[in-house]
């Protein structure tokens, strides 16, 4: 038995490869719902049962095994009727070079690891930073939007502590970041991990809509200064994760040059705006930005993870990098990107958007991101016209929020089916949508990813709501039941 990729077993490989990916194309072929509906017992069984101390069953038996076990009872994001959270399908190019980077097994922390790969991610990196327009921009790829927002504040008080002589005993309680409250909780997150105070993050009012209100963002700062503390970072949403709006960026940013404070956007699900043919103007401002969170693997297909930190003036990436001899030794030249990451050892993640960008052009991906977001305006007036449906706000982007009201329920019995009506879903296998908290009502959420979905697609799932609502409802009434306190179960 082989065990190890290398040139004896070069044929070995491509056959297991060839085999393996049939195995997959087939189960694509023949995926008609989202999940199979098995119960979590059904999958601990499945799992549990399955020795890993005893002797190997062979690689062609270990991967045939992985059909049952994993292929039936995965989550198929590309299959129309998943509508759940921020995963796309992914593109086919993408997909392809997937199998380079396991094979080759590049880590880009330093030039001597990558050498090309480096160069390659570096070009990435500075066409993102044109995009956005920052010009000489610079910065790296990472695992994903909490890692790169968590490194955006990492620099942003780094920033921060030496405008203001660098003392942090007495200035790291004092600093504060100011988000909205439909801003990603990576934020909280970040501020927890780099020692700020539990009340470091504040809440700027929006217009009503989850849009960061501009005014209260000034009015904000001064209370904050007033107050004797410091503001170390604005946090700007292209894309919030609920609503699908994005902060007016360039008033914002007004506000924040006006107060020397650093502007962070996350632009983790809009930055497919940077390629939109027809929308890029939604992000205008974006370039005022002192550092933004993009993640490829949502708005431009890509599989997980393929995500990045950009920043405008790339001397700011220095307040991250830690010396170690044996990756950046004194005199070398050489562009080790482990100076620039909070990673070591990095997967290189950036292969497969260069591919895909080869193969398709930035425009074509800018317009499969535009056909979600058209989707998603028919199907807010889809719902606005049904009534049996009530549509909570609309998106700039490609998510729906909405309640389902059977005739004959109030607000109460409405909010406590939500719950009810997305476990029923999941348990079928047949939808999964997702449920959120609006303005303290718990609702229903669509997040529309995939280009090939189609409003006659969307009209099945939401059938398929309308039905389990009405009988759910159904069944309180004749059982007597009240419908109030019910969400815990789901």
């Amino acid at each position: 038995m082989h065990e190890l990729l290398n040139r004896s077993t070069a044929t070995e490989y491509a056959d297991l490869l060839d085999a393996t990916t049939g195995m997959i194309a087939t189960r694509f072929a023949s995926v008609r719902q989202p999940f199979s509906g098995a119960s979590r017992e059904e999958l601990h069984a499945l799992v549990d049962q399955t020795d890993l101390d005893g002797d190997g069953v062979g690689t062609e038996a270990a991967i045939r095994e992985l059909d049952g076990l994993f292929l039936e009872h995965a989550v198929w994001f590309h299959d129309p009727a998943y509508v759940a959270h921020l995963n796309c399908p992914v593109a086919l190019p993408a997909v392809a070079t997937e199998a380079v980077l396991a094979a080759v097994n590049t880590s880009v922390d330093t030039y001597d690891q990558s050498t090309v790969g480096t160069l390659i991610e570096r070009r990435l990196v500075d066409w993102t930073a044109d995009r956005i327009g920052f010009g000489r921009g610079d910065g790296v790829f990472t695992s994903g939007g909490t890692q790169s927002n968590l490194h955006a504040m990492l620099l942003a008080r780094e920033w921060t502590l030496a405008r203001h002589g660098g003392e942090r005993s007495g200035i790291l309680p004092r600093l504060n970041i100011l988000a909205t409250a439909s801003s990603h909780f990576s934020v909280d997150k970040a501020a927890l991990m780099l020692g700020l105070s539990d009340d470091a993050v504040i809440a700027v009012p929006d217009d009503g809509e989850g849009r960061m209100d501009p005014i209260a963002l000034a009015a904000t700062l001064d209370a904050v200064r007033d107050a004797g503390r410091i503001a170390m970072a604005v946090v700007a949403t292209a894309g919030t994760t609920d609503r699908g709006v994005i902060d007016p960026v360039a008033r914002i940013a007004d506000a924040a040059d006006a107060h020397g404070v650093w502007l962070h956007v996350d632009a983790a699900y809009g930055c497919g705006l940077l390629v939109s043919p027809t929308r890029r103007r939604l992000i205008d401002g974006i370039e005022r930005a002192r550092s933004v969170t993009v993640d490829f693997h949502k708005s431009f297909f890509q599989p997980v993870s393929s995500s990045a930190i950009l920043v405008r003036e790339p001397r700011d990436l220095a307040a991250g990098a830690w010396h170690a001899d044996y990756l950046n030794p004194r005199e070398n030249a050489e562009p080790n990107q482990v100076d620039k990451s909070l990673q070591t050892t990095r997967r290189f993640d950036a292969l497969k958007l260069w591919t895909t960008i080869r193969a398709l052009g930035a425009d074509r991906i800018g317009e499969l991101f535009d056909r979600v977001i058209d989707l998603a305006a028919d199907v807010h007036d889809e719902i606005a016209r049904d009534p049996e449906l009530e549509l909570v706000g609309r998106s700039q982007l490609s998510t729906v929020l909405f309640r389902v009201i059977p005739e004959g329920t109030d607000a109460v019995a409405q909010d406590a089916l939500v719950a009810r009506v997305r476990r029923v879903l999941f348990d079928s296998g047949r939808a999964l949508v997702a449920k959120t908290v609006i303005d303290g009502r718990p609702c229903l959420k669509l997040t529309l990813l995939n280009p090939e979905t189609t409003l006659e697609d969307v009209r099945a799932v939401l059938a398929l709501v309308k039905d389990a609502a009405a009988a759910l409802a159904g069944m309180s009434q004749d059982l007597g039941e009240d419908l109030v306190g019910t969400e815990a179960l789901a």
